[in-house]
Formats: structure tokens, C-alpha cells, sequence
């Protein structure tokens, strides 16, 4: 059992609380309140004084691809796109994910401790993201849920893959095109498998169409990946045809249609801003999107997109969409209990609510603050840093 006290805390499911405590049994949060603990869950074996600091849960990562494009390798280590069909529902990132990448450390450090990973954006479908934690040595220690989405790109990228291929998609039609076509092919898959009352009239099995029927039965939601306004419209304007559930990620010109993304109420997940203009899709990046979006009346989160922005600068990347107008405590959610909540794991992570995972974070200053480092991190009730 763990005490942490005297700190400020912030549980992100109300009140901060000054002076409080965290105390943490069993892995999980025991109790947390102002004071001292009311003795009925017995004395802690451990005490930390984060007098003076900030106490808050784990931050969240909603997207990135930590474990699948390994730091400083190259070819090696990059293993989160299968470019040789546009098509690949199926892939799971478990398989990919190396726990031994330096970036896990890394991201603890930053206090990032968990991160919703999976597939890049090469293909119109690219596999199943998962959701883990950022400690481990073996990946089904880490996972808190397999899968959780299942990765769709829309825009330069998968153009730019199968244009250097001669073969689809080389428009933003075609991309649209396999999309629904992949839809259709598994909502009559789908539509088979309920007739069939005995295994010998079953359809030949289809890996493919057995991940996508998960998305027609609003099991797994749609990863869009969506950087553009009008790639943005046609991504909601196929899950509503085919009515399945979507987040946007990306959204890097969400402020220019934030009324419409407030109508359609998905969830929105906003990233990378620290990074460059790469390519054309990104000329109206601005820090102000998160800011705009969550005064239009969205609940977003704030993503890495990792290695595009070293997860551990996930505070940071929050921090200057405060500066460009943000609310300060919605950044906080953003990268907290927004993240969770998007990404459908907020039962277990994304703030300091009795029950949940035990991922606390413990800083000697606010945290976006460049000032600041990370003092204790405590992951499913273990102390796994301290600095």
C-alpha cells in the first residue's frame, strides 16, 4: 500500500484538491480526498510527501505508434506499415509492438503511462490499434484493451503509397471507394454469417471481413485518420452511411468546420501541432485547433502521434495550445480523462477515481511548465519511476 500526501491533486473528476492524498491498495485506487485517509483500508507500507507538488493520473496518450516504429532504427524497427495492400483491417499492432523500444522509458519519465498505439496511415485500412501501458516486458502484460480501434486513413497518405505502386488508391475517391467497398464486402459477410444456421453453410472464413464485421456491430469504432476539412466530411459522411461508430484523429483543420464536428459529437483527437509543414495537408497547422474546438463545445484530446513528436512531450504539446487560447484545465483533460474517454478505457485510466488503475504521476511544478520534472510515476501500484 502506497500514501501519497500533501500534494495538490488533481483527480480530473473534480475538485482539485489541496493538501489531499492518493492511497493506493492492491493496484488500484484506494481512497483520495483532503486530509488524511480514513484508517479502514489499514496503514501504508509506503509514504510519499509530495508537499509542494502536483499530484494527477497517468497522462493518456490517445494516438500515437510507440513500439511500432522503433527509436533511432530504421527499416528494422519500423513496423507499423504493411505498404502492399490497401487493405489490411486484419493486422494487429500486439505483433508489432516491441516493449524493449527506449521510448517506453522515455514515456514514463514525460509521465505518460498509457498510450493507444497502432498502425501508420499507408494503407485505407491499416490493422487494429491497441491500447497499453507504458511499462512492461512482454505486451499482453501491458494491453488494457486488444483491440480498440481499427486504423482507416484518409488523404495524401495512402495517394502518395500506391502512386508510387500504379495501383489504387491514387485519388481521394478511390480511397473513399475501397473504404465502403471493404464496408459492403463485410456487412454481407456479415448479413451470411447470421443466416447460416449450421457450420457447413458458414462463408469460407475471411479475415479481413471478421475484424471489419466488429465496426458494423459498433464492437470497435473506425480510426480515422483525417488531416483536411474536406477528408474530415468525407470520413463522417461514410460512418454515417454505413452507421459505425468514428473518432477523427488528426483534425488538423478541425477549426474551420468546428460547428459541423460539434453536431456530429465524435470524438476528436488533435496532433501532432509540434512538428512541420511537411506536406500540403498541414499548411493550416495551428495550436489553436484544440483551443477552438473545445470552445465549440467538444470534449478533444491532445495526441503525439509518436515518433512524429516524442510521446514524453505530450504535456508540452498541450501546454502551447494553452498559450494559443486553450483552457488550461481542458488541456489537462485533453491528455487525460478526454483521452480515456475517446478512446473508450476511461472505466480503467484517465483519473484518480477509486477503482481504477493505480497510474499516478507525481511533479515538482505544473506540468506545463518547461521547468518541471517528473519526481515519482506509479503504474498499477508500483513505483516503476522516480527522479
Amino acid at each position: 500500500m502506497i500514501l501519497i500526501k500533501g500534494g495538490k491533486i488533481y483527480t480530473m473528476d473534480g475538485e482539485v484538491l489541496e493538501g489531499g492524498f492518493v492511497l493506493i491498495k492492491d493496484g488500484r485506487i484506494a481512497e483520495v480526498g483532503r486530509g488524511q485517509p480514513d484508517g479502514r483500508n489499514g496503514g501504508p507500507e509506503r509514504v510519499i510527501d509530495a508537499s509542494g507538488m502536483y499530484v494527477m493520473p497517468g497522462f493518456v496518450d490517445a494516438h500515437c505508434h510507440i513500439g511500432l516504429f522503433e527509436d533511432g532504427i530504421g527499416f528494422e524497427g519500423e513496423d507499423g506499415n504493411e505498404m502492399t495492400d490497401p487493405i489490411t483491417p486484419h493486422l494487429r499492432a500486439i505483433d508489432a509492438i516491441n516493449p524493449m523500444d527506449k521510448a517506453f522509458d522515455e514515456a514514463v519519465q514525460g509521465g505518460v503511462t498509457t498510450a493507444v498505439t497502432g498502425p501508420g496511415s499507408a494503407n485505407v485500412l491499416g490493422g487494429e490499434f491497441v491500447a497499453i501501458k507504458t511499462v512492461g516486458s512482454r505486451v499482453e502484460d501491458m494491453i488494457i484493451r486488444n483491440p480498440i480501434a481499427i486504423k482507416c486513413a484518409f488523404g495524401e497518405n495512402p495517394k502518395r503509397v500506391y502512386h508510387e505502386k500504379k495501383t489504387a488508391p491514387t485519388t481521394r475517391m478511390a480511397t473513399a471507394a475501397l473504404l465502403r467497398e471493404a464496408l459492403m464486402k463485410a456487412k454481407r459477410y456479415m448479413e451470411r454469417l447470421e443466416k447460416a444456421g449450421e457450420e457447413d453453410k458458414r462463408p469460407e472464413l475471411d479475415v479481413k471481413m471478421e475484424a471489419l464485421v466488429r465496426v458494423l456491430k459498433k464492437e470497435l469504432p473506425l480510426k480515422a485518420h483525417a488531416h483536411r476539412a474536406d477528408d474530415i466530411l468525407t470520413a463522417l459522411r461514410i460512418a454515417r452511411e454505413f452507421d459505425i461508430d468514428m473518432t477523427i484523429d488528426h483534425c488538423t483543420e478541425g477549426h474551420r468546420i468546428a460547428e459541423i464536428l460539434a453536431q456530429e459529437r465524435r470524438g476528436v483527437v488533435v496532433g501532432p501541432g509540434l512538428t512541420s509543414r511537411s506536406k500540403y495537408e498541414l499548411k493550416d497547422l495551428t495550436f489553436k485547433t484544440p483551443g477552438i474546438l473545445s470552445a465549440a463545445g467538444l470534449d478533444i484530446a491532445i495526441m503525439t502521434d509518436h515518433p512524429v513528436v516524442p510521446i514524453q512531450y505530450l504535456p508540452v504539446c498541450a501546454a502551447l495550445a494553452v498559450r494559443e487560447g486553450m483552457d488550461e484545465y481542458r488541456a489537462l483533460e485533453a491528455i487525460t480523462i478526454n483521452a480515456a474517454r475517446i478512446a473508450g478505457i476511461d472505466d480503467r485510466v484517465g483519473s484518480l477515481t477509486p477503482g481504477k488503475d493505480a497510474d499516478v504521476v507525481v511533479f515538482d511544478g505544473h506540468p506545463f511548465s518547461y521547468t518541471t520534472k517528473t519526481r515519482y510515476v506509479v503504474v498499477d501500484g508500483e513505483i516503476v519511476y522516480s527522479g
